[in-house]
């Protein structure tokens, strides 16, 4: 029987409450062996120092990979991968066809395999959201996070309204309006999707859907989601993926239970 790891050992450190989820999910879809390391933020929300030990960042998701030895020679030093784009992207172009079906869509339209602009529109989304995930919508989540907890500092009730004023007019002049804007456009992604949908990229789930489950599912957990019908359902297409709901079981196998969150 073929070894879908050819001969790799992987590991992936996990951080409850982060990023390292669609990892998780990433190594079920392609039905490899790993070991799962999971953390635990502390009582200042931060990742454990002992991430810092893996990669000097200190954040997850981190994953190393073991390569086979070669040549009966002796095994080097494992590939360490920090970054959900780098670690997805690693792990297609080594074991993609593990998958059920392929991740990455049709780059070419046929006959336009040399044409500038021949690639397909589902090839074009998927690139997109690879990258659109972390540098475009997820900073404003995490600033959404951050004045949250700026509303409830742990100082004296009397001196609370001051902070809440001040995060208030932060959400009001700027936060707010950019994460509307974000929602309207990929309630309109998901209407014009490439063959009706239902995913961002067409009728199929690529490794664009997993890379953007963190961010999605997170807003539909924590923000309304009236007036974005189509976001929700997404949202919960994502939930019931094969590979998703494996992750989480793994998940609360090893460590009791699973949330969806910041």
């Amino acid at each position: 029987m073929t070894d879908p790891n050819k001969g790799a050992k992987i590991t992936l450190y996990w951080l409850a409450q982060s990023r390292s989820h669609r990892i998780l999910w990433l190594l079920e879809a392609l039905h490899l062996t790993y070991e799962l390391k999971i953390y635990h933020r502390g009582a200042d929300k931060l990742a454990p120092r002992e991430l810092k030990e893996i990669h000097p960042l200190g954040k997850s998701p981190v994953l190393t990979v073991q390569p086979a030895a070669v040549s009966g020679q002796e095994e080097g030093k494992p590939i360490v991968l920090a970054e959900s784009g780098l670690i997805i992207e690693y792990l297609l172009d080594h074991f993609g066809a593990n998958a059920d079906a392929s991740l990455i869509p049709e780059r070419y339209a046929a006959g336009a395999e040399t044409v500038v602009g021949g690639e397909t529109d589902s090839w074009l989304r998927y690139r997109y959201y690879m990258h659109y995930a972390e540098g475009s919508l997820m900073p404003f989540l995490v600033m959404q996070l951050v004045m949250d907890t700026v509303k409830n500092p742990p100082i004296p009730f009397f001196l609370k309204p001051l902070p809440r004023v001040v995060a208030g007019q932060v959400e009001k002049a700027f936060l707010n309006r950019n994460i509307a804007a974000h929602l309207d456009f990929l309630e309109e992604q998901l209407r014009t999707s490439p063959g009706g949908g239902p995913y961002l990229c067409g009728t199929t789930l690529t490794a664009a859907d997993i890379m953007m489950s963190f961010p999605v599912i997170a807003m539909a957990g924590r923000l309304s989601m009236e007036g974005y019908p189509g976001l929700s359902r997404y949202a919960e297409l994502l939930q019931k993926e094969a590979g998703y709901v494996a992750a989480c079981r793994k998940i609360e196998e090893v460590d009791g239970k699973f949330e969806a969150s910041l």
